[in-house]
């Protein structure tokens, strides 16, 4: 099979590997679609993120989607066929994190494209059963693919603890504040305020369910105060102080974006006010709820594909968070059909 693999120093090739046999418990699948994270990204750039290097060939890509082609063994064999979203992860099932729930803490993980373990950017690949979460036909190999960002929104949101006519600001209009608007409208929060410099950025916001998307340039007065909960999409210091006094009391703040290991915080503000502070690490228990919202239309994830390149083309993929107005790039290790019909047609 083909996979592309980032090496260390940053350089991408398309190389040949054995196609993975799948171990007992384990789902072998033909992958459908691929989308680029900002991890990704950071890999290919800066070689780590936090603990983690690249110290060794790696295969990005966790935001997956394809079609079960075989199983090993204690799987039934009816699930070949089976169209599904991937869920990324390997925990301990025997760690106190994953008997209690929260599998996503789990210190054993094995979650792919986290150095060393080998990511989607592939035409094959295997993951325990339980994590090969079955699709309805309505659902796109892309939507099923964005599940896994989609599922960071609901965590942020869950944590969040806001719905019907509350209340909530979200700084940065990337795809994960983007997808953290979509959950909050689909959860019947009336008011959702998006913040980001970017003024393309604030336009896609509105389009993905913020009720109002405001340049933080402006000052706090522009932006609000009261609200329920601050959902940090963005990962800057400035962001989550602001974001921080624009709670009410006893309201919630929820750290999602990936930015200073250290910042400084208005200590005394979130005693008086009995703020209520935490973090999400990935997600854990979220699919089913991924596939209700997107089979019931209640959130749009196709609408936020802007660019899609072929196996080959990993690297422009990876790059395409550069060019202007982009939101989400996709990639297709498989020939999609429509682009079969076109060739065929010509």
């Amino acid at each position: 099979m083909r996979v592309s693999v980032l090496h260390p120093g940053g350089r991408i090739a398309l190389e040949t590997r054995p196609v993975p046999e799948p171990d007992p418990g384990d789902v072998l699948i033909e992958v459908a679609a691929v989308g680029v994270c900002g991890s990704d990204t950071h890999y290919l750039r800066h070689g780590r993120i936090g603990a983690f290097e690249v110290t060794a060939p790696l295969v990005l890509g966790h935001e997956a989607s394809g079609r079960i082609v075989a199983v090993g063994e204690g799987v039934p064999a009816e699930r070949i066929g089976q169209r599904v979203s991937i869920e990324p992860q390997r925990p301990d099932p025997y760690s106190a994190e994953s008997l209690r729930g929260e599998y996503n803490l789990c210190p054993a993980m094995r979650f792919y494209a986290t150095p060393p373990v080998d990511g989607a950017l592939a035409d094959y690949v295997t993951i325990g059963s339980a994590f090969a979460h079955a699709v309805p036909d309505t659902v796109s190999d892309e939507a099923a693919a964005l599940f896994e960002p989609l599922s960071v929104g609901i965590a942020a949101l869950r944590k969040a603890a806001v719905g019907l006519g509350g209340s909530v600001l979200i700084a940065g209009a990337g795809p994960i504040g983007l997808l953290c608007a979509q959950v909050a409208r689909a959860s019947g929060v009336t008011r959702i305020v998006v913040t980001d410099p970017d003024p393309g950025r604030r336009r896609a916001a509105e389009r993905f369910g913020a009720t109002r998307a405001v340049d933080p340039g402006l000052g706090p007065d522009t932006v609000g105060d009261g609200f329920d909960a601050f959902v940090d999409a963005s990962g800057a210091p400035p962001a989550i102080r602001s974001g921080i006094r624009a709670v009410r009391p006893g309201g919630r703040v929820v750290l999602v974006g990936m930015g200073a290991d250290d910042l400084e915080l208005p200590v005394s503000l979130i005693q008086s006010r009995e703020l209520v502070l935490t973090g999400v690490f990935r997600y854990a228990n979220t699919w089913p709820t991924a596939i209700a919202l997107a089979a019931e239309g209640r959130v749009d994830l196709d609408g936020m594909v802007t660019g899609r390149f072929p196996l080959e083309q990993a690297e422009a993929a990876l790059n395409a968070d550069r060019d202007p107005g982009g939101i989400k790039a996709v990639v297709h290790p498989r020939p999609r059909i429509d682009e079969t019909i076109t060739e065929e047609q010509s």
